[in-house]
């Protein structure tokens, strides 16, 4: 760096630090303001911090109460999928620095391996859900290891996406949703059905287990599926 450049930079910080120091020191009023917004922020983050640390254990499915599936799933329209999202999601997300805003105010938190699922290299797509979201995909994970036998899993292929991310995509690719996606609500994930264990591969029975157990959690309210075949995934939004 030119000694020039480093001499604005100090120049700068000093004169900087004086004029905080002026406020500070002269408008006690805004003193009191920064000292009553820092002491809440604190508040804020430890309260919520403490409830995410307390919340409920994950419900076990009980494999028993999961009945063989054969068929097709239920497809579910687009427009259930971008509707919950839109009322159980967060608004609309921009762009990273929103993102990771959100993260940073534990609206989203992130997902990695679990019980019964892990989440692959993503490169169009953030791995962070909503903690309601990340509840339902818990189950679903437990669901699945119960049925299909310990330490077996499926692969998430994508999660949350930003409306810029979005956008990009379907620049490159045109199968990809024109508009809002419900990815951008922080609500919805793609479950690959053909990567199971970490190994991409046709396995017809690991499908079917999954199938069991997605068929299971669409009935019962908690999940909106679509069959991707182009993408070779379960297209899943968390109600």
């Amino acid at each position: 760096m030119k000694k020039s450049t480093l001499l604005f930079i100090s120049s700068f910080t000093i004169v900087f630090s004086i004029y905080l120091f002026a406020v500070i020191t002269f408008q006690p009023e805004l003193k009191e303001e920064i000292s009553l917004y820092i002491e809440q922020f604190l508040k804020t983050k430890k309260s919520k911090l403490v409830e995410v640390s307390e919340s409920a254990p994950v419900k076990v499915e009980k494999t028993e109460n999961l009945i063989p599936f054969s068929g097709r799933l239920k497809k579910d329209t687009y427009e259930e999928h971008l509707g919950v999202a839109g009322k159980q999601g967060l608004e609309l997300i921009r762009n990273d620095y929103h993102l990771f805003q959100k993260v940073f105010e534990l609206a989203l938190v992130k997902i990695e391996k679990g019980k019964g699922y892990q989440v692959d290299t993503l490169t169009h797509s953030f791995p962070y859900l909503t903690p309601t979201s990340k509840e339902i995909l818990e189950e679903i994970g437990l669901a699945y290891e119960g049925l299909a036998g310990k330490d077996q899993f499926f692969t998430i292929s994508s999660a949350t996406r930003t409306e810029e991310q979005q956008n990009a995509l379907k620049r490159r690719n045109r199968n990809a949703t024109d508009g809002e996606s419900s990815h951008s609500f922080g609500v919805s994930v793609d479950i690959s059905y053909i990567r199971f264990n970490g190994i991409r591969n046709w396995d017809g029975n690991a499908q079917k287990n999954l199938e069991t157990v997605l068929n299971h959690f669409q009935q019962t309210g908690k999940i909106y599926v679509i069959k991707e075949r182009k993408q070779s995934c379960y297209h899943i939004t968390f109600r």
